[in-house]
């Protein structure tokens, strides 16, 4: 029989619906049971694409014994951490508080009032590797709870009043100077793993938002930040982490040389990592950071675009309950794939392809093979004796052989739910390559820019459309037609970055209009009178403690880019309200930002727009008109600290910067204004090209 599960919407809740636990949602019903019966709750928290949270399925919760001891002592309770960050991130800060980690699956025990008092994350079935059996846990657990309550309750409101001071704003002071995002390029580079680049050992995370500030300080000519950026974008490339026949990465790698991956594949990661990779190519003109951040877009069209036009979420790690199953490969079934006259390639292409992805007989994971770029072409033409040209159609034409074989494979699970704060990140990637692209010279190239513009239009109107309400409040999610969850603080300011993005792609003010309605609900529900802002509004349901997340995870911080989306308003609006709320959020978090840079980027970048002053280009001429669109032009390359904004009528524009800037002689104009001080204006794409090399001079 299915349990209260099964009318809700979240693939991972749908995923338990038929456990036979007595799982509930989180919400009044579930809670008030908990305080008529005086049981303690027993909170799992999870998501659908996570592997150890199907392990602890297979193993406890299918477990009938196991079942009995939580249906007849606790009420439990199970949470899609996607739909509800706001729950993750406060009892994931008390379990981290408790044992110094965390992890999901989440596993933690409730007071009925909600207090938290003892947790961990996976449980094995069995004693292991220094863990008590999960049965041993609920025997503990219901001990101290019937024989210790008056210590129960002590645990529960210590760690409460812990969480409430974590969740006061760190310090009060002026805006950091730049002295501290230069002590925090220098840690970066103290920090960095010179053999196989990024940051830390194992597992190694891809970390967008620390590649991001090293590019934006890359283009402010600081030579310490592209070496940097340049080993990690090549080796992530070439690792197993990246998908290299279906494009896209997975979460992360398991070791120190991006080989093996944990093989989840997540939207944000991916929306992510394609604009990090497409601003590389912008800045260097690098042609293989193009066709990655082309691939990683090409995934998310391709594999989680949803039948609305949004985008899902994940899929699986697993495949039929196997890590990775889809995506490895014996020398066998590469050499079958890749037979001459099966796969219509010359003899040799398993000889080629072999030595270039590191495919052998023995394999390199668990006897078999993890596909990663070991031989760059240059030395497999000359090691097979032929040209770049036939090694490079050789490998392409494996590399489709392959993946169409792999896409008759059993496929992970996809979670389907379209998130607000993801798709904001993947409507932002794809409107920052519609934007790079349009220009370029190969039509192919150009064609690829409208077909990301238009799939960026239309994942925008499905998420404003499904989950954007009168008076301006977002929901979290939305699937099979319903919307579910209220929005948090990174629903509003990464939806409100990526509807910009796409504004400065289409020039279709109603994306602007969106976004500032957007960054007004953040001043008005979010921000705290002492400084910075909360992650959930102040209508929300009460929560134990009310959440304040500054530092980056896989995501960035809610804060960061709330910081980020209101300088820019700011500088198109010209309304100090925006400005001021972003650098007192700024200036919250200054002793923190130079001595921990990986885990407060995307503040580092923030800051630096901040100080270096946002340049505003204005074009007064019709945006779809070429002599317009090539007046645009040099506006459109890497500039991470300027707005753009174009209008064939100005004055009656919802942008204030456009208004008062007219065409001259019904010639496009283009003005470049920093504040109150502004160039010349000029109607030649050269002339504005020169503009912008040479900028503004602070006032």
């Amino acid at each position: 029989m299915p349990n209260r599960l099964a009318g809700e919407t979240s693939p991972y809740l749908l995923q338990h619906a038929h456990n036979p636990v007595d799982w509930q949602p989180w919400g009044p019903l579930a809670l008030t049971q908990a305080q008529l019966l005086d049981r303690p709750i027993f909170l799992s928290i999870g998501y659908a694409a996570c592997h150890w949270c199907h392990v602890m399925e297979r193993e406890s919760f299918e477990d009938h014994d196991i079942a009995r001891i939580l249906n007849e002592n606790f009420v439990s309770i199970k949470v899609d951490r996607e739909e509800r960050p706001d729950l993750d991130q406060v009892y994931m800060t008390a379990v981290q508080a408790m044992t110094g980690s965390g992890g999901w699956p989440m596993s933690v025990f409730l007071t009925p009032d909600g207090k938290p008092f003892y947790g961990g994350t996976y449980f094995p079935p069995e004693p292991r590797n220094g863990l008590p059996a999960f049965s041993q846990i609920l025997q503990a657990v219901l001990h101290a709870w019937h024989d210790q309550r008056s210590e129960v309750d002590q645990a529960g409101s210590r760690l409460v009043q812990g969480l409430v001071e974590a969740s006061k704003p760190p310090t009060q002071g002026d805006l950091p100077s730049d002295a501290a995002v230069d002590e925090a390029i220098a840690t970066l580079e103290l920090g960095f793993d010179q053999r196989n680049a990024g940051w830390g050992r194992s597992p190694k995370f891809p970390q967008p938002m620390v590649l991001e500030l090293l590019l934006r300080r890359a283009a402010d000519g600081d030579a310490r930040a592209l070496p940097m950026v340049r080993l990690t974008l090549d080796r992530m490339a070439a690792g197993g982490m990246h998908d290299q026949l279906g494009g896209g990465f997975h979460r992360y790698s398991t070791d120190d040389v991006w080989l093996v991956p944990h093989f989840e594949q997540m939207l944000y990661d991916n929306a992510q990592l394609a604009r990090v990779y497409l601003h590389a190519w912008a800045l260097t003109g690098n042609v293989a950071d193009r066709d990655v951040a082309i691939g990683t877009l090409d995934y998310i069209l391709r594999e989680l675009t949803t039948a609305e036009g949004g985008f899902a979420a994940s899929q699986d790690a697993d495949t039929d309950g196997e890590e990775g199953a889809t995506f490895t490969w014996s020398a066998a079934e590469v050499r079958g794939a890749l037979a001459l006259g099966e796969s219509g390639l010359g003899a040799g292409a398993f000889e080629v392809f072999a030595a270039a992805y590191d495919v052998s007989e023995g394999g390199n994971w668990e006897g078999r093979t993890i596909l990663r770029r070991v031989r760059a072409t240059p030395e497999l033409a000359h090691a097979f004796g032929l040209d770049h040209d036939a090694i490079e159609a050789t490998l392409a034409a494996s590399r489709r052989r392959l993946l169409a074989i792999r896409a008759e494979r059993p496929q992970p699970a996809r979670d389907d739910k379209v998130l607000a704060a993801w798709n904001g990140l993947a409507i932002g990637a794809l409107a920052a390559a519609a934007r790079l692209m349009e220009d370029d010279v190969d039509p192919r190239i150009a064609a690829r820019s409208a077909a990301y513009r238009v799939a960026a239009v239309r994942a925008a109107q499905v998420v404003t459309g499904g989950l954007l309400r009168d008076g301006g409040q977002l929901r979290r999610s939305w699937k099979d037609g319903r919307a579910a969850g209220a929005a948090v603080l990174e629903d509003y300011a990464d939806l409100a970055d990526g509807l910009l993005a796409l504004y400065e792609a289409t020039f279709d003010e109603r994306w602007f209009v969106t976004a500032r309605s957007l960054a007004d609900q953040v001043l008005a529900r979010f921000a705290d009178p002492a400084g910075g802002f909360f992650d959930t509004p102040d209508d929300h349901e009460t929560l134990v403690a009310r959440p304040r997340d500054s530092q980056d995870n896989a995501l960035p911080s809610g804060g960061a880019m709330a910081a980020r989306v209101l300088l820019r308003v700011w500088a198109w609006t010209g309304e100090g309200r925006y400005g001021e709320a972003a650098l007192g959020a700024i200036a919250t978090l200054g002793g923190f930002l130079g001595r921990y840079p990986t885990a407060f980027a995307a503040w580092l970048s923030a800051l630096d727009m901040a100080l270096s002053g946002i340049d505003e280009v204005v074009v007064a001429g019709d945006p779809g008109a070429p002599a317009t669109r090539a007046l645009l032009a040099p506006a459109r390359g890497f500039r991470p600290n300027q707005v753009l904004a174009a209008s064939a009528d100005p004055d009656q524009s919802a942008i204030p910067i456009l208004h008062g800037r007219s065409a001259t002689r019904d010639t496009p104009t283009a003005y470049l204004c920093r504040g109150s001080t502004c160039r010349l204006p000029v109607t030649m794409p050269d002339a504005l090209a020169a503009l912008l090399a040479e900028g503004i001079a602070p006032a």
